[in-house]
């Protein structure tokens, strides 16, 4: 294996790229940066739940507690997503909605904005 790997940076490599490369159209680079949505909501897992008659959406050994906000006193028999993120929070999402935010324990996470009922 050494011994290929050796062939392909001697001899292979520089003669593969000076037959195929192509010098770019711009100097600049292409790269944008990416405006949108949030992307720690897109790169984390996402499970689908239904709520129980508790207002409440189990997961794994957790019971996460819906509180009533201003849109719907209760969410019992809703589908809603659960999202965790990298950092093990939890989330739970009702539409493009974040009804409430968790810590890995299941403790919910207070918003600073004040959810009326």
């Amino acid at each position: 294996m050494a011994g290929a790997n050796r062939y392909l940076d001697k001899h292979y490599r520089g003669a593969h790229n000076r037959a195929f490369a192509v010098r770019a159209c711009e100097p600049a680079s292409a790269f944008v940066p990416f405006i949108g949505a949030n992307l720690g909501d897109i790169l984390c897992e996402r499970f689908e739940r239904i709520v129980g008659n508790d207002n409440c959406v189990r997961f794994e050994a957790l019971s996460l507690q819906i509180a009533a906000d201003q849109h719907r006193a209760h969410y019992v028999k809703t589908k809603v997503n659960v999202h965790r993120y990298g950092n093990g929070t939890l989330a739970i999402f009702h539409g493009p909605r974040c009804l409430a935010r968790y810590n890995s324990a299941g403790k919910e996470i207070k918003s600073k904005h004040k959810r009326v009922a």
